[in-house]
């Protein structure tokens, strides 16, 4: 059964501080996007909420910055808008790929980073490449303005650390040089383009002297939220083997049976994307 759209309202602000007035005095209200995951809810008639909040043409939102320590990407950059920029392509390629990896060219016209990671999927294509490159995320209200380590901000499935009056300002991702640093993407799903992962992927290492001197990864769809294997990196950087790694990166994650997949599966892949990783290494 599909929505009715008398249903629905939506207002345009016009500005990024007439947004944030509306968030502050307007409980009920949501905000909206790129709408690429609320339009099928509304497609399907199971959209719940009824008043949004257009952020879409605000540029404040959009802006991607590259400064000396940092380069910030505006929440409402699109992935479009991140795979066509040159720094990213070249400094964060991991995120360059995860934006590639969305839907068709249409979704990645539409989609932002700042909606994808807000609907607090465990499946979304970006998530992991920020824990591995430690980013930090804003959070603005109109009586705040403050920045936490992103891989603090999902407390449990579609849950997040936003309150009803705040949105996310942007992505702050500290500049490093990764040059000599391996670093592998990876999305497994039904299809090479336009499907939900079944497993997502990301991976950095860094070798000084014959040794490991910096390991991270992270995984989409094997835990409630997007996930940081901290203890994996760990034996990884001891000069753990293959088997000693497995064995702890599947004590780490708690994949599950859903409709795109089922926990074995899940669990198996997720060792041979690693089992890759580490053979790359």
């Amino acid at each position: 059964m599909k929505s009715f759209l008398h249903d629905y309202s939506m207002t345009a602000p016009r500005s990024l501080g007439e947004a944030l007035e509306l968030l502050d005095t307007d409980g009920g209200i949501r905000i909206f996007a790129g709408g690429t995951d609320l339009m099928v809810l509304l497609e399907s008639g199971t959209l719940q909420h009824k008043s949004f909040l257009d952020i879409h043409s605000i540029p404040e939102l959009r802006d991607i910055r590259v400064t000396p320590n940092y380069i910030t990407v505006g929440a409402g950059a699109t992935f479009s808008d991140i795979a066509a920029h040159p720094d990213l392509m070249r400094e964060l390629p991991l995120l360059h790929e995860a934006a590639r990896s969305v839907g068709a060219i249409a979704i990645q016209n539409r989609a932002t980073i700042g909606g994808n990671v807000a609907n607090a999927s465990p499946a979304a294509d970006a998530p992991p490449a920020l824990l591995v490159y430690d980013a930090e995320i804003e959070l603005l209200s109109r009586q705040n303005n403050r920045r936490i380590p992103y891989r603090f901000f999902h407390a449990g499935y579609k849950k997040t650390l936003l309150v009803p009056n705040e949105m996310i300002r942007a992505f702050h991702i500290p500049r490093a040089d990764r040059r000599k640093c391996v670093q592998l993407y990876k999305k497994v799903g039904t299809r090479k383009a336009q499907a939900i992962s079944k497993i997502c992927f990301a991976g950095l290492l860094r070798r000084e002297g014959g040794r490991i001197a910096d390991a991270r990864i992270a995984f989409g769809s094997v835990a409630p939220v997007p996930l940081r294997c901290e203890k994996t990196e760990q034996v990884l950087k001891n000069g753990g083997t293959l088997a000693e790694c497995l064995a702890i990166l599947s004590s780490e994650i708690s994949p599950i049976d859903d409709i795109r997949s089922n926990a074995a599966y899940r669990l198996r892949v997720a060792q041979n994307i690693f089992s890759r990783f580490f053979q790359v290494k």
